[in-house]
């Protein structure tokens, strides 16, 4: 927008404008007052910047799909016969990915303070069935907030194999209730062999984000367990290398959907660069390398939606 705006001032303004291609939910999201006077931000789009809210004023941009969420640009583009691939291409964020790496360089304060507390109150979490028992302050706060129904089913996993959960040392932008989030993630890991139940871990994570305020993300760890605590990261920023790591992986995994037909079927699956470093002993090993983290999601409009599970 920035060099969009410095071209325009070369350029006969009166002569010229620019067109968008912004939908509904990029104004949602951003906070518009051309979506709704209360809207929260949750993230900030490019084509609603500062910037682009200031051209809109002087009428300087063309916007004709604003009030069309991506279901329904995508039936227009059946109904002119564009091409299916690119009619139901999933998103791609631009510039060539960078939004999706999680760029950080050391540990955030607040992780060091409470990763005890926190870790704990997950593992009794996970661990409920073994703790019912036992007196403490920790679990009686998680008492006074479960549900019956939460409470029979953490009990149940008395029956699955173990989940381990570990806090992780980076933040994640997310939505909780209607608003935006920026909170820690959460990885489960189970023993090298273990059978992975979907279903259960999709509601582990449920009542994992509802219990916990800090944390707005859970995600599974393929491989052995992670049984120490994570107490460094592969220092990263952007840079070409690292953007092309993001790429390469990003093109593996839609090639694999396009090979299994899953293009129609998984609205969109971002790929995320994280500076983590799983495959290692973290009390002995430096962090050194990166993990890709894999968000298959099913929605129609793009706004609400479901996590997309294996089988």
């Amino acid at each position: 927008m920035q060099v969009m705006g410095e071209m325009m001032e070369e350029l006969e303004q009166e002569k010229y404008v620019l067109a968008q291609g912004t939908l509904a939910p990029d104004l949602i999201e951003s906070g518009s007052l051309l979506s709704s006077s209360h809207a929260d931000t949750i993230k900030t789009h490019h084509n609603d910047s500062p910037l682009a809210r200031e051209f809109r004023k002087q009428g300087k941009i063309i916007e004709p799909l604003q009030t069309f969420y991506k279901d329904e640009v995508r039936e227009l583009g059946r109904e002119l016969n564009l091409p299916a691939d690119l009619v139901n291409r999933h998103p791609f964020p631009g510039p060539g990915l960078a939004p999706r790496i999680i760029c950080q360089v050391d540990l955030f304060a607040w992780y060091l303070e409470n990763y005890n507390d926190l870790n704990n109150r997950l593992n009794l979490i996970c661990q409920y069935h073994r703790h019912k028992d036992t007196q403490s302050q920790m679990l009686n706060s998680l008492e006074a907030q479960l549900s019956g129904t939460n409470r029979e089913f953490l009990l149940s996993l008395a029956t699955q194999p173990p989940v381990y959960p570990t806090l992780l040392p980076i933040r994640t932008v997310g939505v909780q209730g209607d608003g935006r989030s920026y909170s820690y993630g959460v990885g489960f890991s189970q023993d090298l062999g273990s059978p992975v139940n979907w279903e259960c871990l999709s509601r582990l994570a449920r009542i994992v984000t509802m219990l916990c305020p800090n944390i707005n993300r859970c995600c599974y760890i393929f491989g052995d367990k992670v049984d120490s605590a994570m107490r460094d990261i592969t220092p990263t920023l952007l840079s070409p290398s690292t953007v092309e790591r993001l790429r390469e992986a990003d093109a593996a995994a839609t090639d694999v959907m396009r090979e299994k037909g899953m293009l129609d079927k998984i609205s969109q699956m971002p790929v995320v660069l994280i500076p983590l470093h799983f495959d290692r002993d973290c009390r002995h090993m430096p962090s050194t390398q990166h993990s890709v983290v894999l968000r298959p999601f099913i929605t129609q409009d793009f706004m609400t939606g479901i996590a997309a599970l294996p089988g």
